[in-house]
């Protein structure tokens, strides 16, 4: 029985996945803001099996930037400019201009085929098919949305497009070029053969969404790739367990509900406006960054045998379904998605990074 001033303290056995050994680059820092260049794989904020491998932690860690306030998100996939705020005040202020459409959003991405020179307005409304793989679709039944794309290059093969979001819907840009049936050439989701022979292209799946997750799960697992999708093997056989609870509704219910699961709270290609789950996110990268330096110094384990020792560098947990299984490393190209955000406008500042290489119009795979 716990008793008054006891302490309790639990220790997380945790496999965080690979991400790119691209450093963060700083675009830009000054009394109210930080601008980094986020490059792909890594997640904004901790979330999910991520902690140390997140903008926000590596940003204080190396940098001594804590306490930064997320002004807007980018998928962990996607690469380019992304803002902090220093304080909750021009964290405020910002969000008034999200609020009120004021913030102009420019993406550049390299898409299978050969684009339309013209403009193409896609104004297809997405719905949400899985919070916890982070998985949406063009649905009538979705959220009204509106994405501008003009064709920059193509060298034959695929094309180098500009994306301007007018809405901010989870994954808007990449779910709107499948629809148009230009998927972003190394899309870890919306360009899998899951999606049946035409890859989604003009909203067509010839599965429900319960077989179409399976079968990106399946997919991705036998290519060795389930940490793309922010899922581990330990994931799977707990979801598969909850399908025998006899409550499955419940169960995703409280997979949604979760503010500790990557999805729940899934980052987006451009912020939603009418969405204020900002304030539902780390904030603050102190609290985690001290946490995590006091788990470290803790350095000793209890071994099998009730003896205390120093941490092995391989240690290894018996209960523990990813100790057991062995994965290759992915190459850097795995961990690089070709979305990457251009160019962030408000009514005080304009913020631009480098074009990726692979947009370059003499590229070639």
């Amino acid at each position: 029985l716990l008793q008054n001033n006891d302490f309790l303290r639990n220790t997380v056995h945790r496999h965080e996945p690979p991400v790119t050994a691209q450093p963060i680059q700083i675009l830009a820092e000054n009394k109210e803001v930080v601008v980094v260049d986020k490059p792909s794989s890594l997640p904004v904020h901790p979330c999910g099996r991520f902690r140390h491998n997140t903008v926000i932690f590596i940003l204080g860690k190396e940098h001594d930037l804590k306490e930064l306030h997320t002004i807007h998100r980018l998928d962990r996939m996607t690469s380019g400019v992304l803002m902090f705020a220093k304080t909750t005040e021009v964290s405020k202020r910002i969000d008034e201009q999200v609020r009120e459409r004021q913030l102009e959003k420019e993406y550049v991405c390299r898409v299978v085929g050969e684009f339309p020179e013209h403009e193409v307005v896609c104004e297809e409304p997405i719905l949400v098919v899985s919070y916890k793989v982070g998985v949406c679709r063009v649905d009538p039944k979705g959220k009204c949305c509106k994405t501008i794309f003009q064709r920059l290059s193509y060298n034959g093969k695929t094309s180098v497009v500009k994306c301007l979001p007018r809405t901010g819907r989870t994954h808007q840009i990449r779910v709107h070029l499948q629809y148009l049936g230009h998927p972003i050439v190394n899309d870890p989701i919306y360009n899998m053969e899951a999606w049946g022979p035409g890859r989604g292209k003009g909203g067509k799946i010839d599965k429900t969404d319960e077989e179409l997750l399976k079968a990106l799960v399946e997919e991705h697992r036998s290519k060795q790739s389930l940490d793309i999708l922010g899922i581990s093997e330990e994931d799977l056989n707990s979801s598969a367990e909850n399908k025998d609870c006899g409550n499955s509704g419940d169960c995703a219910k409280a997979a949604q509900a979760d503010p500790g699961n990557e999805n729940s709270c899934p980052a987006e290609d451009a912020k939603d406006a009418e969405r204020n789950d900002v304030a539902a996110c780390p904030l603050s990268s102190d609290s985690s960054l001290e946490t995590l330096e006091n788990n470290r110094e803790l350095g000793s384990w209890e071994n099998r045998d009730g003896q205390t020792g120093e941490k092995s560098s391989e240690e290894k947990d018996p209960l523990c379904v990813e100790c057991k299984i062995t994965r290759r490393d992915p190459s850097p190209k795995e961990l690089v998605m070709y979305l990457h955000a251009l160019r962030y406008k408000g009514a005080e500042f304009e913020y631009c990074s480098k074009m990726p290489e692979w947009a370059m119009e003499d590229w070639e795979e």
